[in-house]
């Protein structure tokens, strides 16, 4: 089997892992160790001034990267020498940065607490998977769009970036990605210490995201089928609206795809249409899963195509 064979066989096995079996309970989600190490991390260095803060914290979150980089450079070695059963190790190793089946868990569960008139578990269920944003008050359309935001900047993070990062770097780049993300996710807030401590994650998470995010924003204005041009309308001209320079693409595509606003009082409004009703949710995980699809084909032919240039020039 060559390199690209192996990869590519890797990748299909991880997305079949995850579709079939979802997320792992956190006490056996690498994922979920990685959080409680940086959890630890924050508890014992996150005080001081802000030169110290920014210090301290970027060296949590680099040596959190390289715990990771070097798990996964473990792991890739140990499944080189297992033959057959190392791709089953490896592909488990992959699945473990992916999170496609749980994401669409989390929509469902949201739309279905809509569905019942169950506003509390709604909003409950968003803030608990979903979104970071306090969700006490949302009404009905605001934890619909909350959802749907998710949606779309999730599949960069949870599924897009994974899978580039690892045919790129092999499993200890996905292993980093995911490492660094969580960081991000843990530390990256523009409010208090963690404005300097998590300065470091925030920047890095950034840089990683720039080409996976317009990869999945461009797959989800290619998903949108007949409203393509709206999505791509929207995308262009509303992705910097937000104050991250990578979330702005997928949940602006998504809107224009969609035809709703998306907004987060206070902070940005994407698109021109109505507020996203219940229904939405569901339209915005179709358009999920068709742009995922549409991601992993163009990954796929990329890793192909990359493989074959090189050793045709070789």
């Amino acid at each position: 089997m060559s390199a690209s064979q192996h990869a590519v066989a890797v990748v299909l096995l991880a997305i079949a892992l995850d579709l079939a079996l979802g997320d792992p309970p956190n006490a056996m989600h690498p994922v979920a160790w990685i959080g409680r190490l940086i959890g630890v991390g924050r508890r014992r260095l996150c005080h001081g001034r802000p030169v110290v803060l920014i210090l301290a914290g970027g060296a949590l979150t680099l040596g959190v990267l390289s715990v990771a980089g070097s798990a996964g450079w473990a792991i890739a070695w140990l499944a080189g020498t297992l033959g057959a059963g190392g791709l089953l190790l490896e592909a488990a190793a992959l699945k473990s940065t992916l999170a496609l089946r749980g994401l669409a868990t989390a929509g469902r569960e949201v739309a279905g607490a809509l569905e019942r008139g169950d506003l509390a578990a709604a909003r409950t269920s968003v803030g608990r998977h979903l979104v970071s944003r306090p969700t006490a008050t949302l009404r009905v359309e605001q934890v619909a769009a909350g959802a749907i935001e998710s949606l779309a900047e999730n599949l960069t993070d949870s599924f897009v970036a994974p899978l580039l990062f690892y045919l790129v770097f092999g499993l200890p780049g996905a292993f980093a990605y995911r490492a660094l993300n969580t960081a991000d996710s843990m530390l990256g807030y523009r409010e208090g210490a963690l404005e300097y401590f998590g300065k470091l994650a925030a920047r890095l998470d950034d840089v990683a995201n720039l080409i996976p995010a317009r990869l999945s924003a461009l797959a989800l204005v290619v998903a949108a089928g007949r409203r393509a041009p709206d999505a791509c309308a929207v995308m262009l001209g509303d992705h910097r609206r937000t104050s991250s320079p990578n979330a702005g693409w997928t949940m602006a595509a998504m809107s224009g795809a969609l035809g709703v606003t998306l907004a987060k009082p206070g902070a940005y409004s994407l698109g021109r249409g109505a507020e996203p009703g219940i229904a939405d949710i569901s339209r915005g995980l179709i358009l999920m899963w068709r742009a995922s699809a549409i991601a992993l084909a163009a990954l796929i032919t990329i890793e192909v195509l990359v493989r074959w240039v090189t050793l045709t020039q070789a």
